[in-house]
């Protein structure tokens, strides 16, 4: 943008200087050759400096305004267009687990990142996201908790998810856990339990993790 500006200012300088002199010069000579005419002269001298004026104003404005173009940050819809394209990535599902309690059974789902958005649905049946089989899991009720966006694998396909596939649980309400999806920015696992489940479902931070608490 310096550069670029040296260019403008440079150039602009010597040519009012040029001007400056030939209408110094045009002046020197209107005198010399009418001596006997000063009113001829004097006007003649006022259309020059009138004009130069005029065509400094003019040039002077426009410098300013290049100054202005050069000088200028980017403006604030490209900034904010750049940061927007900045995004956090995919959150990573690392783990699934369960513990009994004395008034409740808990599954635990480990992230690495921010916690995704997360939807807890009952359903009448659990089937793998994309084939549409049926998940071999016994019991009468499930829950289908789906994260989104979320990924239990790397960039390069490897999976990150260390946690039970499916996996038969014998506590008082929680009877299965099953990981029956890693499809297209969507993470999903279904629970099954024997009777109907009453449960609550929330996020916990430090490290990221969502939690669903089933009541006995």
């Amino acid at each position: 943008a310096r550069t670029a500006l040296f260019g403008v200012v440079i150039p602009f300088v010597a040519l009012v200087g040029a001007i400056r002199r030939a209408g110094t010069a045009g002046s020197a000579v209107a005198s010399q050759t009418v001596p006997p005419v000063p009113v001829s002269r004097n006007r003649g001298d006022v259309m020059i400096n009138t004009r130069l004026r005029q065509f400094v104003a003019l040039a002077t404005g426009a410098l300013l305004a290049a100054c202005l173009s050069f000088a200028a940050p980017a403006s604030a819809s490209t900034l904010t267009s750049a940061t927007a394209d900045v995004q956090a990535p995919t959150p990573l599902v690392v783990n699934a687990r369960w513990g009994g309690h004395a008034t409740y059974d808990r599954i635990v789902i480990d992230l690495q990142g921010y916690t995704p958005t997360v939807t807890v649905t009952p359903v009448a049946q659990l089937v793998y996201d994309g084939s549409g089989k049926p998940v071999p899991l016994a019991g009468k009720h499930f829950l289908e908790i789906r994260l989104n966006p979320a990924a239990a694998h790397d960039d390069a396909g490897g999976s990150v998810y260390r946690g039970p596939k499916l996996q038969k649980i014998y506590l008082s309400k929680l009877k299965g856990l099953a990981m029956t999806g890693d499809y297209e920015g969507y993470v999903t696992f279904g629970a099954a339990f024997d009777t109907v489940p009453y449960y609550r479902a929330y996020s916990l931070h430090s490290p990221e993790r969502f939690v669903v608490d089933i009541a006995h």
